[in-house]
């Protein structure tokens, strides 16, 4: 599970045994994003299937929000565990977020991830994010991640 580099992903590196539908390593069935962070910045490429489509050729907006979702959220947690010098990070949820459909996006493409942190407090990070196909962005988000306590069902979910 690395790239060609042979550079393990964010979410190999600290959540090898996730289920997330989204990022999670260990669930077949899911899309399984694959992020990185370069200069501050978080990125990641998918290739949808044909399934994930809503309509032949587009995919399926909730995909859409998914992978923005997770991919914003991974940014979040590995800013923070950089931001406070700590050698894994805090299990993150999504508060809020808010997805903007710009135009349809080509089920065909490899689809860029790019997101970074716009501002952060002591436990959570608002997130911007832009979903790209063919040098298009076709989607946008701004989400707000927290990093939950003990007590929490997602606490300790890496």
């Amino acid at each position: 599970m690395s790239n060609s580099s042979g550079e393990r992903s964010i979410q190999e590196t600290y959540a090898l045994k996730s289920i997330c539908f989204g990022c999670g390593p260990a669930n077949e069935k899911g899309l399984r994003i694959r992020s990185f962070e370069r200069d501050g910045e978080y990125v990641a490429q998918w290739r949808a299937e044909k399934h994930h489509e809503a309509f032949p050729g587009v995919l399926n907006g909730g995909i859409i929000g998914s992978l923005l979702d997770c991919h914003s959220n991974w940014a979040a947690a590995h800013f923070l565990m950089i931001r406070d010098g700590k050698n894994e990070p805090d299990s993150t949820v999504t508060a809020n977020y808010s997805i903007k459909l710009l135009r349809p996006t080509p089920s065909d493409a490899l689809i860029h991830l790019k997101a970074r942190v716009v501002e952060s407090n002591e436990n959570s990070a608002t997130v911007e994010a832009e979903l790209i196909a063919n040098e298009k962005v076709c989607a946008t988000c701004r989400g707000l991640f927290v990093a939950v306590k003990e007590g929490h069902p997602a606490y300790f979910r890496w």
